[in-house]
């Protein structure tokens, strides 16, 4: 027999996606806020002339780039809360999935935001640095005043689709059982016994959000870029 849909379990659950959309949302911003700065700062180190600096930054984004994020998150699922524990004395009820979540997804982003970012740096032309240097200003003032606004205008196209694969990525924290878009979908249909619809839905609109946001890194890609 074939299988009747049966989609009435959306409406009503539509609530309970939505604060889980906000879960998937939240994780995708602060990874996105942290990994753009701990990246931009691990870029640099890369450039540094310190062998020590440069040593810790590719080991960094070596070790990160080479596990599955999968690992990683049951990294930090398995190790932050025994430290929160540990230094804040929690109790034992508390629930800190979200906090593993973020940290895991934010140090993970940054090894790939700092490739990024790196490769930005490096297509500015070297005489850039060498004006700004024979203009006065130190190294520090010349990454960030003319080197870096550089970069990240060339990087956008770059960190919107990394954004993109980072908020497909979010679907993840089942590992965690904690409740984002995907996972509150799939409890949805588990629980009526509409696992079908609600995944069909899940994917609806994970589809919507994510190829409207890379139509615009199209759109950005193809804009002329000012003189």
């Amino acid at each position: 027999m074939a299988y009747e849909f049966d989609w009435s379990s959306i409406p009503n659950a539509l609530p309970f996606l939505g604060e889980g959309l906000l879960v998937s949302l939240e994780i995708t911003l602060t990874a996105l806020v942290v990994g753009m700065v701990w990246g931009t700062l691990l870029a640099m180190m890369r450039l540094s002339s310190s062998a020590p600096l440069r040593w810790f930054a590719t080991g960094y984004v070596n070790l990160f780039r080479a596990v599955p994020l999968v690992m990683v998150l049951l990294w930090f699922f398995l190790v932050i809360p025994q430290l929160l524990s540990s230094l804040f004395s929690l109790q034992p009820g508390t629930d800190v999935r979200m906090v593993s979540a973020l940290v895991g997804f934010a140090l993970f982003e940054s090894a790939y935001y700092a490739e990024i970012i790196r490769a930005g740096i490096q297509s500015v032309p070297k005489g850039q640095m060498a004006a700004a240097s024979a203009l006065g200003l130190t190294y520090g003032q010349t990454m960030r005043l003319v080197i870096l606004p550089q970069a990240l205008r060339n990087m956008v196209p770059l960190l919107l689709t990394q954004a993109i694969v980072l908020f497909q990525d979010t679907s993840l924290v089942y590992v965690s059982a904690l409740a984002d878009f995907f996972g509150a979908a799939y409890k949805v249909g588990d629980r009526d016994g509409r696992l079908v619809e609600l995944l069909l839905f899940a994917g609806a609109v994970y589809f919507v959000l994510c190829f409207s946001l890379s139509r615009l890194v199209q759109r950005l890609q193809r804009k002329p870029a000012r003189a």
